[in-house]
């Protein structure tokens, strides 16, 4: 539980003084370096290899009968968006929005189809810094993809086995394809996150019933507040997903929209799954507070028992520890109105007594009205 505890922490891009002008990106001086890797590929081959920048970019994309990947982590050099903006004719605009690490996501189209941006989020559990939220940017153009990705988290694994060994449509499907397995791999990753919240909320209920104490509420809303992070993040997701199947763009292909439809149904799901684990975070922390208020209840009542059968024994000693005596014992004068008790034969085991036989008639009338049970 102790991942859950921390609060969501990914690196921060500076933003614009309020009233600049739009379009002007300003990198952060804590972001990475970048490490680019190049991926070439077609329905018989594929290449992997690093580049140290695209400033040909033009050049590497030339030949018609491949695809091309270009997956950049780290976006701490700014040659790469002069680079977008000079050779791609990229707006300025979405290059701000590749370093505003804030963006939710969304699909922008632009320049009469010459490319489309996009942007995901991509969450995951870090043992460092509990759940991380990072923005992931494609830029997509007819014959290649350019995935920006702040930090060096390998997101992209199962995408790139699935390059590698050829497998499906990813090799065929083009670029589009390729981006709609990347927002997939990400959209099956919330599964996974909910999975994991789960379990821990159904190991909280049984330590409810087992052992329960005041670390349960903690870790309770350490959860529902990850769940509200990733619900902020699924309603836009889904809301894109529906703007790819309603776009117009040649560059998203028939077949690429065909599977869009299964994330998105997914995305549908994931909502559903975190409404439900929310109702049952909500349950918990009101079951702990039942709990908690009925063993205050039941300590509540051990108290009244107790004091019940004191109080008649208290306010006998407490008659009898008047001493006020029957006879001066000074001049032998008989004191009217006294206690004649206070010097009777066996009087303080007649008291004791007495008081014994109260305490037994108490304590017999709560068992029969079932206060111990």
């Amino acid at each position: 539980m102790a991942k859950n505890k921390k609060r969501n922490k990914h690196i921060h891009y500076k933003v614009p003084e309020p009233g600049t002008s739009p379009g002007l990106y300003t990198i952060d001086e804590n972001a990475l370096k970048p490490i680019i890797t190049f991926h070439t590929y077609n329905d018989k081959t594929y290449k992997k290899e690093e580049l140290k920048n695209i400033n040909n970019i033009d050049k590497l994309t030339q030949n018609k009968d491949f695809f091309y990947w270009f997956d950049i982590k780290g976006l701490a050099d700014p040659s790469i968006f002069e680079t977008l903006y000079e050779k791609l004719n990229v707006s300025r605009l979405v290059l701000e929005d590749i370093t505003s690490s804030y963006q939710r996501p969304k699909l922008d189209e632009y320049d009469n189809d010459n490319y489309v941006f996009s942007v995901s989020r991509h969450l995951y559990l870090s043992e460092e810094n509990g759940l991380c939220n990072e923005q992931i940017s494609f830029i997509l153009t007819p014959q290649f993809l350019v995935t920006f990705q702040e930090n060096y988290e390998d997101c992209f694994n199962p995408v790139r086995k699935r390059l590698e060994l050829g497998k499906g449509n990813i090799r065929i499907g083009g670029s589009s394809y390729l981006m709609y397995a990347i927002m997939d791999a990400i959209v099956d990753n919330y599964f996974t996150l909910l999975n994991f919240w789960g379990e821990e909320l159904d190991a909280i209920e049984d330590r409810l019933f087992d052992n329960p104490d005041k670390r349960i509420m903690y870790d309770t809303q350490a959860i529902k507040r990850s769940l509200i992070t990733i619900r902020k993040v699924t309603w836009p997701e889904r809301d894109k997903l529906n703007d790819i199947l309603r776009s117009d763009s040649p560059l998203i292909s028939d077949l690429t929209k065909t599977y869009v439809k299964d994330a998105y149904d997914h995305c549908i799901q994931i909502i559903d799954f975190i409404e439900s684990l929310k109702e049952i975070a909500s349950a918990n922390i009101d079951m702990n507070l039942s709990i908690i208020s009925n063993r205050m209840n039941e300590i509540m009542k051990v108290l009244t028992i107790i004091s019940s059968i004191f109080i008649p024994l208290t306010f006998i000693a407490g008659i009898y520890g008047m001493n006020f005596s029957r006879e001066d014992p000074v001049t032998g004068k008989i004191l009217r109105d006294n206690m004649p008790e206070l010097y009777a034969e066996h009087g303080y085991l007649y008291t004791w007594l007495v008081m014994l036989v109260i305490a037994i008639v108490q304590v017999i009338y709560f068992w029969r009205r079932g206060w111990f049970k």
